[in-house]
């Protein structure tokens, strides 16, 4: 059966997942969190690719990226991290041969409504595998940068829908602690992982309209609708 195509556009946000070649770990230690953290600052701002959030979890990676005025930026921005994660484990253990699954899998977003949503699932990763019982445990996602962080030292790039839940950087902060504390939309959860794993769609079936119209595609399983409004955080 042929790969599904990915579908990937400027300006837009993407959740990326790849894990470890036939899911073996990628991360055994502090250093190799550290190592990867560090490539992932340092070429965003080359391949001109920005991040919202992240999880770096044993043997995957979730990532939250929005490419810019040049689609192929986030693939290239892949590849660079694949790649120097690769040489460095490789260096460590005196071996050679690949670390990574072949392809990544990648969802396009829709901002207005799944975004949030997004980087809730992203960073509470952590939590539905039972490694930490809080988001603020673990140390290896996006959350402590974005509500713990000073503005000096946090490289996240802040998306406009977080931007938009306060007039100050306190509110903004405290208002995303209420939203990742709040029960998930029924089958919200469901609906991201299904399109990651799948290459479709995080959205609504408008959206899906949308992107067939900008892109002359047809885009299969489309969203099933959008979240509760009483869950959305703006």
């Amino acid at each position: 059966m042929p790969r599904t195509g990915r579908v990937v556009l400027p300006n837009f946000p993407h959740h990326v997942v790849q894990r470890g070649h036939n899911r073996q770990v990628v991360f055994a230690t502090a250093d190799d969190f550290e190592h990867y953290l560090s490539d992932l600052r340092e070429l965003k701002d080359s391949f001109g690719v920005s991040v919202y959030a992240y999880c770096l979890m044993t043997n995957h990676v979730h990532l939250l990226l929005v490419p810019s005025d040049t689609p192929s930026s986030l693939g290239q921005l892949m590849k660079a991290l694949a790649a120097r994660m690769t040489r460095y484990r490789n260096r460590l253990e005196g071996r050679s041969g690949t670390l990574w699954e072949s392809r990544y899998k990648s969802s396009l977003v829709q901002s207005d409504t799944y975004l949030l949503a997004c980087t809730r699932y992203i960073e509470l990763n952590p939590v539905r595998a039972h490694i930490v019982s809080r988001a603020e445990d673990y140390p290896w996602s996006s959350y402590r940068l974005r509500v713990e962080e000073s503005a000096k030292n946090n490289w996240l790039d802040h998306d406009p829908c977080f931007n938009a839940l306060g007039t100050t950087e306190l509110a903004r902060r405290n208002r995303y602690k209420e939203f990742l504390e709040q029960v998930a939309p029924k089958g919200e959860v469901e609906l991201i992982r299904s399109a990651l794993q799948r290459g479709q769609l995080t959205g609504s079936s408008r959206f899906v309209e949308e992107i067939e119209h900008i892109t002359g595609l047809r885009i299969i399983g489309r969203g099933q609708g959008r979240p509760s409004k009483k869950n959305q955080a703006n």
